[in-house]
C-alpha cells in the first residue's frame, strides 16, 4: 500500500516521541505520583496527533475551526501535557509542576485550567459521549472539523461507551474518530481477566463503525489509519491501537503494576539511560546530528 507520510517526517516524529517519553519520566519522578505505563505506550500516537495530524494552533487554542481532541481516559494526561508543551502551548519547564498545588497540570485534565484542553475528564467511560455530541454539533453547524476521542480499553467495560457508539452510528458521524489504547491492562490486572472485552473490534463493527486495527506504537500505521478514515463517509471510524504499556522501557513493558505508579529516582535514571540510547541509535542510523 502507499503510505501517507514521508520517511524524513516519520523519523522526525519518532525522535519527538522518544523525547516525549524522556520528559514524561522526568516529570513523573518530580511529581512523585502519576501514571507511567499508559502514557509511555501512547507517546507515539500523541506525537503524531500534535505534530502531524491535528488542525490546531498552540498560539490560538480556541481556533473555531480546530480539530477537537477528547481524552476520555484522563489518567494518561501526563503524556498529553508533555506533547502540548513540546508543541508550544506552555513552557516545558512547567511540566515539573505536575500534580502540585496550584498547578495547571492536574492528575486529570481540567478544561478551565489549561488552554487547549477540550473537556475535564476523570470518570472513565464518558469521553465517547462527549465526543459524539461535539461531532454531531459540528455536523449541524456544517463545520469540517474532526473530533478525535482517545479511550482506554478497560473503559469499554462501561455501558455509557456503548450508548455513545450507537448514537454515533445512527447519525453517521464520519467526522468522529475513536482511538482505543488496546494495551490489555487495567489497575487490577489484565483486562481479559477482570472483564473480558474480546472480540472488541467485532463489537464495534456490529455497532456500525468502520474499524481499523493497527500497531499503536507504529506512527506510520496510525497516520495511514487516520487518512483512511477520511474516505469513510457513511459511518464513524474506530482505530484499535494495539500498544505496549510501558513502551520504551523493557523492564516495565506489559507490567500492569506500572499502570498507576511513578518511577523512583533510581528507576528514572535507568529508564532515561535506556531511552537516550534508543535516541542515539536512531540518530546514528539516519545520520541526524
Amino acid at each position: 500500500m502507499s503510505h501517507t507520510i514521508h520517511d524524513e517526517k516519520l523519523k522526525e516524529l519518532e525522535l519527538k516521541a522518544n523525547q516525549a517519553r524522556q520528559l514524561l519520566i522526568e516529570m513523573l519522578v518530580e511529581a512523585g505520583s502519576g501514571h507511567t505505563a499508559g502514557p509511555l505506550g501512547m507517546a507515539d500516537i500523541f506525537t503524531a496527533l500534535y505534530f502531524h495530524i491535528l488542525n490546531h494552533d498552540p498560539k490560538n487554542p480556541d481556533l473555531p475551526e480546530r480539530d477537537r481532541l477528547i481524552l476520555s481516559n484522563g489518567h494518561i494526561t501526563p503524556i498529553r501535557y508533555v506533547v502540548m508543551a513540546m508543541s508550544g502551548y506552555f513552557p516545558i519547564e512547567e511540566l515539573k509542576t505536575l500534580r502540585k498545588f496550584g498547578s495547571r497540570l492536574q492528575g486529570h485534565p481540567e478544561r478551565e485550567r489549561l488552554p487547549g484542553i477540550e473537556t475535564t475528564s476523570g470518570p472513565l467511560g464518558s469521553g465517547l459521549s462527549q465526543a459524539a455530541g461535539m461531532a454531531y454539533g459540528a455536523k449541524m453547524d456544517k463545520k469540517t472539523l474532526r473530533v478525535f476521542c482517545l479511550m482506554s480499553d478497560a473503559e469499554q467495560q462501561a455501558g455509557n461507551t456503548w450508548e455513545a457508539a450507537m448514537f454515533a452510528s445512527k447519525y453517521r458521524l464520519n467526522n468522529l474518530i475513536g482511538v482505543i489504547d488496546r494495551n490489555n491492562i487495567q489497575i487490577d490486572g489484565m483486562t481479559e481477566d477482570i472483564m473480558p472485552l474480546e472480540p472488541l473490534a467485532d463489537k464495534y463493527k456490529s455497532f456500525g463503525w468502520h474499524v481499523i486495527e493497527i500497531d499503536g506504537n507504529n506512527i506510520r500505521e496510525f497516520v495511514d489509519a487516520v487518512e483512511e478514515s477520511k474516505n469513510i463517509y457513511e459511518k464513524p471510524t474506530l482505530i484499535m491501537a494495539h500498544t505496549i504499556p510501558g513502551k520504551g522501557v523493557k523492564e516495565i513493558e506489559f507490567d500492569f503494576l506500572w499502570h498507576g505508579k511513578p518511577p523512583k529516582p533510581d528507576e528514572a535514571k535507568k529508564f532515561l539511560e535506556e531511552l537516550k540510547k534508543v535516541e542515539e541509535r536512531t540518530k546514528a542510523e539516519h545520520k541526524i546530528i
